[in-house]
């Protein structure tokens, strides 16, 4: 797997893009201030609503991508293990005796003669019939695809992260923000109740 995951390389970026999936890029609020004094931004409560939907947002994507990055790298092993039975049925000039899973913990022993094709499953309950050169190329196909959309997904992840820790770094801002204007409203109350 190491072989093949060094040579593929990733797929450019369309330009203006950051990640692959489209994800929005967040915002860092350098200018705290002059952020929260924008008449859309007045209310420090709605503008932590409008973070915290963004950040569920983001840990959304987060979740939906570990998955597949997990399925992906599930079935770059399965492809590897069909590419290898590929060639040894390739290889294979004499009856062989081997197990085949009926159900799951059920084997069954059997001999399989030599043979010029393989039935692959393509997904979604449909299986074929090739020639093992054309089951080969269509299995390195595969490996290749594979790994390129692991390497956009991992891609992704790590920018996901960067936005995900931008808006955490936003909320807080934000928040402080909102907790030292309430304490100089409450000092400025004090000082004018107490003159």
């Amino acid at each position: 797997m190491t072989g093949i995951m060094d040579t593929v390389e990733m797929p450019k970026l369309p330009e203006n893009q950051k990640s692959f999936a489209g994800i929005p890029e967040a915002i860092f609020l350098e200018e705290i201030d002059s952020f929260m004094t924008q008449p859309e931004n007045e209310n420090c409560e709605k503008v932590l609503h409008r973070l915290d939907e963004q950040h569920a947002k983001y840990r959304l994507m987060a979740f939906n991508l570990e998955a597949r990055r997990r399925k992906l790298k599930s079935q770059i092993p399965d492809l590897e293990r069909s590419l290898e039975m590929v060639n040894v049925l390739r290889t294979e000039n004499e009856e062989r005796e081997t197990q085949f899973l009926l159900s799951d913990q059920v084997f069954i022993k059997t001999l399989v003669p030599p043979t010029k094709t393989v039935y692959l499953w393509l997904g979604a309950s449909v299986m074929l019939e090739y020639p093992l050169d054309e089951a080969e190329e269509l299995l390195k196909q595969n490996i290749t695809t594979a790994v390129s959309n692991l390497k956009t997904v991992e891609h992704d992840q790590d920018f996901l992260r960067d936005q995900i820790t931008t808006t955490e770094v936003n909320m807080a801002r934000v928040y402080n923000w909102g907790v030292k204007k309430r304490q100089a409203a409450a000092k400025t109350n004090t000082n004018s109740a107490s003159s």
